[in-house]
């Protein structure tokens, strides 16, 4: 089968992606620390033919004020790769991608820990590449604050290539890798053939614009966030255009925006669903999670009713900030309904509504060249990934925009992938 059809992820995240998914009455609010609660969602996620489960990791608390961070839907979990080694075991086709920091691993380790999921899973890993944009994190790894923002990725694009080049083999003749670098020096190759899909699929989150140079560079799939079909086109057209710069061509690279979905049979019970779970978000939560996004550690100091404040250039989530501003503006939203509304899916595209609905919206960013597929992000585990499983990837199935069945293996004959060379 080579129809034009999406692609599909399910980003799975402990309670879920809504702030408050761990209130939600149908929660395990010890999910994070349940092997057999992920071995569900991922069983549920393959029979519902998904390309990839996509788990994200950040290595320390999410939030400092521990009050917060104990009313969040995120504050334990396994260490991803770790868990995906686990489900390996557990299925047999669907893709398995974990987050990994540029900032604080080392290229050595991290392609060995990552051809190694490739073979353990006959070929099915891949590698969320990520600088980190965490002050705590930082602080775990001996750091007093975050790298620059071009210092990280400066870093990121040496650590990618010599990624790649392990996982892709000494050249013909050469005794080992023989890298030594600004950041990195390398000398041995790995002590493990070639993995089953020739190197596992390397996947990318940044959006920034030299997030989108080492994308265009490095990456097989990019996840990203966009509010309207206008802004997916415009980033999904200017990625692709900076892909012939590296000798690659569009289809190279899969661009997948993530969804947070709210779905039931009739669009009043779905908008009563979404209603519940905004009802159980505490404002000071909400704010913490917004002001972490923005890198600004006294937006409590302003009206919570009033507009959010001019905010100064980051070396955090830069586009992340900037998605969040331009929402503010255009909506002109207040901190609080700002916050509301970011809590549900943090930045990302949400939809309520029936499978008809759903399939509409995504049908037509998938058709309106704005996206290759979708992250699927949902709200609470495991009702959302269940619903959205029974009820609109049928409704996809039956538009013929997605699988009925995988056709390959691997992660790469999922999305469409070339093996590299």
């Amino acid at each position: 089968m080579t129809a034009h059809q999406m692609k599909l992820g399910a980003f799975l995240w402990a309670t879920g992606h809504h702030i408050a998914a761990w209130r939600h009455p149908q929660a395990h609010v010890t999910a994070g620390v349940d092997i057999d609660h992920y071995i569900q969602l991922a069983r549920t996620a393959e029979a519902a033919k998904f390309d990839m489960i996509f788990c994200e990791d950040a290595a320390g608390a999410r939030e400092a004020n521990v009050n917060i961070a104990s009313q969040t839907s995120r504050s334990i979990g396994f260490e991803p790769i770790s868990l995906l080694a686990a489900l390996a075991v557990q299925t047999s086709h669907i893709g398995l991608v974990s987050t990994a920091s540029t900032s604080y691993n080392e290229p050595y380790g991290l392609a060995r820990a990552f051809a190694s999921l490739d073979h353990l899973s006959g070929g099915r890993a891949g590698w969320n590449l990520v600088t980190s944009a965490s002050h705590i994190e930082a602080a775990n790894f001996g750091a007093t604050g975050l790298r620059p923002h071009a210092d990280r990725y400066e870093r990121a694009r040496e650590f990618a290539a010599v990624v790649t080049a392990l996982w892709h083999g000494k050249p013909d003749g050469a005794s080992g890798l023989g890298h030594d670098g600004r950041s990195f020096s390398v000398r041995d190759a790995l002590e493990l053939p070639r993995s089953p899909q020739g190197a596992p699929v390397m996947v990318q989150a940044g959006a920034s614009d030299v997030g989108r140079d080492l994308a265009a560079r490095t990456a097989d799939v990019v996840f990203t966030a966009a509010q309207t079909f206008e802004e997916a086109k415009a980033f999904y057209d200017d990625l692709k255009g900076r892909l012939a710069a590296y000798g690659r061509e569009p289809d190279d690279i899969k661009i997948m925006p993530g969804v947070a979905p709210v779905v039931a049979e009739t669009e009043s019970e779905a908008r009563e669903k979404y209603e519940e779970l905004q009802e159980l978000i505490p404002d000071d939560v909400g704010v913490a999670l917004l002001s972490s996004y923005l890198s600004i550690s006294d937006l409590w100091r302003y009206p919570i009713d009033g507009p959010l404040p001019e905010l100064p250039a980051s070396e955090g989530m830069q586009s992340r900030q900037a998605l969040v501003i331009e929402q503010s503006r255009r909506d002109n939203l207040s901190i609080r309904q700002l916050a509301r509304h970011f809590a549900g899916a943090r930045g990302h595209w949400r939809m309520v509504g029936t499978p008809a609905q759903m399939a509409d919206e995504l049908e037509a960013r998938f058709e309106g060249g704005a996206a290759d597929g979708f992250n699927v992000m949902p709200s609470y585990f495991p009702g959302e990934l269940d619903t959205f499983a029974a009820l609109v990837v049928p409704e996809l199935q039956r538009r013929g925009l997605f699988r009925k069945d995988y056709e390959g293996r691997t992660l790469r004959e999922h999305l469409g992938l070339k093996r590299p060379v």
